[in-house]
Order: structure tokens, then C-alpha cells, then sequence
């Protein structure tokens, strides 16, 4: 053979290749798990479905292969009625690991002696807190998170954007519904962090798009109006928004020495105290910008110190306006150490304690590493699927993020969760905010729903709760506990007209 020829073979067969249909592939396996005293049977399957889509000219159009990890209980009278609850987390760029991982599925990171994130090595244990005694359980990873990639010939781009994203993973969700026949069960969304954008958009997508009704949603860590969080000249809502999360920081790491409160005090109480003043007294000296008198200036001032803990000099330099980036840094600059942004609670040692900006999140440092020890292993050992590609537990190619339609303005699903509530009355919602998230915090979700514009015979489907601890409340056991419990109950008031 020619070289021509030997060339030209080689193309033919590179093409052949690429033109191969992907084909699904999925690994069974069978296990057990105890909750509330009770040990329940069930079946995980783990693999890749094949997205597809239509073509005019070649039909259905192989586009991606979306992995998943599915848990369906045994022994169930009619399991095409039993609920199922799609599951993902945020990034954009996370796979679904820390929710399935941290508290929703059968098996969890065993914490240390003392309840604390782990050293490694790193081991998983029975989850006596999963929900699986209410519900089916499907982890998604979106494309290009986890083993979820484009099929050889798409670009992978094309679903690294707020509505692709959203319309893949709900035709995933319809995918699964019609392929494993659970189009009768009750069913639930549930999504941490910038997957709570995600639910909510999904919200509209299946409803609107599909006729796809849900029984309810599941918010972790929420932000569905990106104006609550980003910190922009003009743009003052979060430096309101987060000054009850400063203060709950300072509260924690003993700062707060103007307020007669200690870590053995009620933060709960303080924290209603410093509400009303941000949304008050605070929020006007705001809007008043430079037109806002000496002494009343000076009177914000001392408060803002005294909740936060800096120092009035310092608070006086940012223009009462204080970033999270220098808040995180600055807080515990004497002690040399910063805070985290995920978890307030833990601190970290930047190289160069004079800068503006931490180096590192020590709350995402302190929990990451058992997270991706352990999801690799139990993939390939308990659930038995296979796969040189690594698992990205949080991947960078998903970026730059095309938020399409929302150039120039702030991203904001919290009016499609509304419309979905308005049309679908059944709809109800469970929203999970930790006081220490400096990430997504707690006072920018009560802003969102309160400004939902939901009518009032409908705001009874709204639960907040709310948990001493982080982003990832599920980290600490006790607020572990608690969210088990406030979940059942939301389930069980969701479900019990059905």
C-alpha cells in the first residue's frame, strides 16, 4: 500500500470513528442501607445515557452522553408511582458529588472522630440521613462534569450556557422518565447553589416547553437573582444583602466585642437586630449616597463596625461599602489568617497577609480532596462502572459561561419559579440557607422570595429553613440531622394529598 493510500485509509477510518453512534452504557449493581433503624433494599444504576436530537436530515442526532448514578428501592408495590427526585449541584462546572455524597444518597464522607471534615485517606459510611425512605434518587452531571461529556464530533460549548444547560438536563430528565417508565411518580428537582438557577429554570423549561409538571423543589444554597451577589459599581444590594452573614462571621470567630453576645449567646437574636438596621437604616444611607450627612454617616459607621468587627477607619475607607473578598480577608488580618467563602467558619494562611484578596477558600480546601477520593473510588468499586476519563469533580472547560439572553443585565430565574408556582399550584418549595455562606447568604434568598411577587394564597408552598453552618450545611452532623428531618416533613406535606 502507498502512502497515499495507507494516508487515505487512516482518514476513512478516523471518520468512521467519529461517525460511530455512542452507544449508552450502564452498570447495575444491588445494595442495602439503614435509615431510621430500618434497613431498606435498593438498585444503583450508574452509566451514561446517549442525548439525542432531532435532525431534519439525519434523523435523531447523538449529542451527548450524560452519566448518572440512579438509587430506586426494591421491594416497592409499584415503583412507577414511587416519587423520584432529580439531583445537581451548582459552578456552573460542578458535578452532582457533593449533594449526592453529602447528604442525599445512601452512602456518605465519613467525618472524623469529632463530627469534622475528614483527613485522608478518605472513607464513605452508611448514610442514616439519606432520603431515600422517600423518594428515588437520580444524580446528574451536566456536560463536561463528571464522566458527562459531548459525543466526538459536537462541540462541547454548546451546552456551556444558562438556557442550553438548562434544556439539556431536562431533556435528560424526560430521557429517564420514559426509558426507566416513571412518568407517573411524583417529582422533585433539587439544586445547590448555582444549580438552584438551574431548578428553577428547569421549572419553566418542562412545564413550558414539555407539559412537564413537578410536584415540588429543593433549594440548597440559593441565588437565583444574580443582583443579590454581585458586587458592582452601582450596584448596592449586596453589601446589604451580606451584612447579617459578616456578622454572624464575627459572631462565630469571638469578634463582635461591642455586642453583649457570645458564641453561648442567641445568634439568632443578633441576627434579627442586624436585618432590621441593613434593611433600614442601612439601606437608605445607601441610596442617600454622597448626600448623606457627616453625623449620620458617622452613626452607620460605628454600626457597621460593631457588626462586623473591622475597625471604623477601615470600614470609613470602603465607602460603607464592604466586598466579600476584602471582608474574608481582612476580619482575622491581625492573627494573620483568613475566612472562608463557602463556610465562614474555617479559616486559612495566605502568603501575603497585607493583600486585599484571599489566597485560597480554606472551606473548600478543607472538603474537596474527601469528596473526589472517595467518589472515584466508590464508582469504580460499589457501583462497578469503568472509565479512564477522569471525573471532574469541578471542571474549568465549562468556561467562559454564556449567559445569552442576559447581556447587560443581571441573570434572575426567580420570576419563572413564580409563573411555575402560579400555574401549577401544587408546586412546593423547600429552601435550605446556611448562616455562614458568604457565598450565596441568607438574607439575598429572604430578598428574592420576598420579592417573588408570589400572590398570597400561594406562599404557603414556600419552607425555609435555615442551619448554623456553611454552603454545604450537610458538612456538620447535627445541621445534617436537622435538614433530614425538615426534608422528611417538606416531603411529607408535599406528598400527603397524593
Amino acid at each position: 500500500m502507498s502512502q497515499e493510500e495507507k494516508k487515505d485509509s487512516e482518514e476513512s477510518t478516523s471518520e468512521e470513528k467519529d461517525k460511530a453512534v455512542p452507544e449508552d452504557k450502564l452498570s447495575v449493581t444491588h445494595h442495602s442501607v439503614t435509615i431510621n433503624g430500618k434497613e431498606l433494599k435498593y438498585t444503583a444504576t450508574t452509566g451514561t445515557l446517549v442525548l439525542k436530537a432531532e435532525d431534519e436530515k439525519e434523523g435523531e442526532k447523538p449529542k451527548a452522553s450524560i452519566f448518572f448514578i440512579a438509587y430506586t428501592l426494591d421491594d416497592v408495590e409499584d415503583a412507577s408511582k414511587r416519587p423520584i427526585t432529580f439531583s445537581f449541584n451548582g459552578g456552573p462546572g460542578s458535578s452532582s458529588v457533593w449533594l449526592h455524597l453529602g447528604v442525599l444518597g445512601p452512602r456518605r464522607v465519613k467525618p472524623d472522630e469529632d463530627g469534622n471534615p475528614p483527613q485522608p485517606p478518605y472513607e464513605l459510611t452508611n448514610n442514616e440521613f439519606s432520603i431515600l425512605d422517600k423518594t428515588d434518587l437520580v444524580f446528574i452531571d451536566p456536560v463536561s462534569t463528571g464522566f458527562s461529556r459531548a459525543v466526538p464530533g459536537e462541540e462541547a460549548k454548546q451546552f456551556h450556557g444558562f438556557q442550553r444547560d438548562i434544556e439539556s438536563v431536562g431533556d435528560f430528565i424526560l430521557l429517564y422518565l420514559g426509558r426507566y417508565k416513571r412518568w407517573r411518580s411524583p417529582k422533585f428537582l433539587i439544586g445547590e447553589s448555582y444549580g438552584t438557577t438551574r431548578a428553577c429554570g428547569l421549572s419553566g423549561y418542562l412545564q413550558d416547553r414539555h407539559g412537564t409538571y413537578l410536584n415540588g423543589i429543593m433549594l440548597v444554597s440559593v441565588v437565583l437573582n444574580f443582583q443579590t451577589i454581585r458586587f458592582a459599581a452601582g450596584n448596592d444590594l449586596p453589601y446589604i444583602l451580606f451584612l447579617p452573614t459578616y456578622t454572624a462571621t464575627a459572631f462565630w470567630h469571638d469578634k463582635l466585642s461591642d455586642l453583649e453576645t457570645s458564641k453561648e449567646g442567641s445568634l439568632e437574636k443578633v441576627l434579627d437586630e442586624v436585618r432590621e438596621f441593613a434593611i433600614g437604616d442601612y439601606t437608605v444611607a445607601l441610596m442617600q449616597g454622597s448626600a448623606l450627612s457627616d453625623r449620620r454617616r458617622q452613626a452607620i459607621v460605628k454600626k457597621l463596625a460593631t457588626y462586623t468587627g473591622l475597625t471604623p477607619e477601615y470600614i470609613e475607607k470602603t465607602d460603607l461599602r464592604i466586598k466579600i473578598n476584602r471582608f474574608c480577608k481582612e476580619l482575622l488580618r491581625e492573627e494573620g489568617q483568613t475566612v472562608g467563602r463557602f463556610d465562614s467558619r474555617f479559616k486559612g494562611i495566605d502568603r501575603d497577609s497585607a493583600g486585599e484578596n484571599y489566597e485560597y477558600d480554606p472551606s473548600s480546601a478543607v472538603i474537596q480532596g474527601a469528596y473526589t477520593a472517595t467518589l472515584n473510588d466508590y464508582v469504580r468499586s460499589d457501583l462497578e462502572f469503568e472509565s479512564d476519563l477522569p471525573y471532574e469533580i469541578l471542571s474549568r472547560r465549562v468556561h467562559p459561561w454564556d449567559y445569552g439572553g442576559h447581556q447587560n443585565e443581571y441573570v434572575n430565574v426567580a420570576d419563572t419559579l413564580r409563573k411555575a408556582m402560579t400555574t401549577n399550584p401544587a408546586l412546593k418549595v423547600y429552601v435550605a440557607s446556611g448562616y455562614y455562606d458568604l457565598a450565596t447568604p441568607f438574607l439575598a434568598t429572604e430578598y428574592t422570595f420576598t420579592h417573588l411577587g408570589l400572590d398570597k394564597s400561594l406562599q404557603d408552598n414556600i419552607t425555609m429553613a435555615y442551619y448554623g453552618a456553611g454552603h454545604m450545611m450537610y458538612i456538620d452532623m447535627d445541621e445534617l440531622e436537622k435538614m433530614k428531618a425538615d426534608m422528611d416533613a417538606y416531603l411529607d406535606d408535599t406528598l400527603s394529598d397524593l
